[in-house]
């Protein structure tokens, strides 16, 4: 677990357990040497049970409040029964500091622990009390000329302490401030990335549809107008326009159970891409359109992805030339080069200008076919160009380098 997740869910690492435990070990050092002192050279007179017993609810009572009153974390704003632990334990100390000078050295770790937990407004304070304390108790037992060390030298610790544990403790609010923005700017990032996939999902599966679902049902909707048109005048064409759509549809309930299987194009399961090329140049062709396929060039291994999205660009191509362009023949080329492949499907329909898209038919939706092939032209890494005058025809042009991954998988 990340320090940000230890912030988050409560943990503590282990630099933040360090100084507390620091102070912990100085405090129980210096209160047993206060003690031994103490008992060697202090104790005497009616006044050493108090002493002793000052000595051990300061100890009990310290080690207590790790357990009852546990300290903030830095920046935290302290809670009520950790002030007033801390003041019981500054008023032990301040009763066994007037009973026993040996006791001076303890107001270091409560220091520490005072500045470390509290705020600045609560640390400050205490520490100026606990350092006139300190020279107050040290002034008093000297013996002969005052040391001027005495006076200057608890105070210039204390200060330091003060400064050093106060910037500590304000770089931890600023970091708990940048964790906490970090965080919700990554959660965020998320949520935005989560609706850019929805969303390249949706546009992906659009064109899914549209290479698939939508073009098939045109051509059955074409066949099936067809048929009923001839069906009282030449039963024979009209069969054969049913028997066609029939195809189609058989085409296309393979194509829409691949689709949900792993929206992988029906004909590349058992083929390779000029074999399925072949046979969409074939399905295609049919009265007053022929298709012709025509590849140059040693074909080799492709990238699966690749050659799926050069099959749906030259199908989106056909369904466009078909529905819209006027053709008699059009043509599939594919080139295989060392380094790249490039698929060209021209017609010989009435073109249109490249810089004002032809109209749609009649009661046709329009709009979704180039986009949709230039989008599969781009996430394959390659470019989609389209040459087209009135009455000169079009070509459609996709170049794929070809950048071959040990990781993915290659269609022969």
């Amino acid at each position: 677990m990340g320090h940000t997740e230890q912030r988050r869910t409560g943990h503590i690492g282990p630099e933040e357990r360090l100084l507390p435990a620091v102070v912990h070990a100085a405090f129980f050092l210096l209160l047993g040497s206060s003690f031994v002192r103490f008992l060697t050279r202090d104790q005497g007179g009616v006044r050493t049970g108090w002493v002793l017993a000052l000595y051990a609810a300061f100890c009990l009572l310290y080690v207590l409040g790790q357990f009852l009153a546990p300290a903030p974390r830095p920046g935290s704003a302290p809670t009520a029964r950790h002030l007033g632990w801390l003041a019981s334990v500054f008023a032990v100390w301040t009763v066994l500091l007037a009973l026993a000078p040996g006791a001076t050295w303890c107001a270091m770790p409560l220091l520490f622990g005072g500045l470390y937990a509290l705020p600045a407004r609560f640390a400050v304070p205490l520490a100026t009390v606990l350092t006139a304390l300190v020279v107050a108790s040290e002034v008093r037992v000297a013996d002969g000329t005052l040391n001027p060390n005495m006076v200057v030298a608890p105070p210039a610790l204390a200060a330091v302490a003060t400064a050093v544990l106060v910037q500590l403790q304000r770089q931890a609010v600023r970091q708990r401030v940048l964790i906490d923005d970090l965080v919700r700017t990554r959660r965020d990032l998320a949520a935005t990335e989560r609706r850019a996939g929805v969303l390249a999902e949706r546009q992906r599966l659009a064109t899914e549809v549209h290479d698939t679902v939508a073009q098939g049902l045109s051509s059955q909707q074409m066949l099936l107008q067809a048929a009923e048109r001839v069906w009282e005048t030449d039963p024979e064409a009209a069969r054969g326009h049913v028997l066609k759509a029939a195809e189609i549809t058989s085409r296309g309930l393979a194509e829409a159970r691949r689709f949900v299987h792993d929206l992988a194009p029906a004909d590349l399961v058992e083929h390779s891409l000029p074999a399925a090329l072949g046979a969409l140049a074939e399905r295609e062709s049919g009265p007053g359109l022929t298709v012709v396929f025509r590849l140059d060039g040693d074909p080799g291994p492709l990238p699966e992805p690749v050659a799926a999205a050069l099959l749906r660009i030259a199908q989106g191509a056909l369904a466009n030339v078909r529905e819209h362009a006027d053709a008699t023949r059009a043509a599939l080329t594919l080139t295989w080069l060392d380094d790249q492949i490039s698929l060209d499907v021209a017609d010989n329909g009435r073109g249109f200008h490249v810089t004002a898209p032809p109209a749609s038919a009649p009661g046709r939706s329009r709009g979704h076919g180039l986009p949709a092939m230039r989008i599969r032209a781009r996430q394959s890494g390659g470019t989609l160009s389209v040459e087209s005058a009135p009455g000169e025809g079009t070509v459609v042009s996709v170049a794929v380098p070809v950048v071959r991954s040990p990781h993915e998988e290659l269609v022969p």
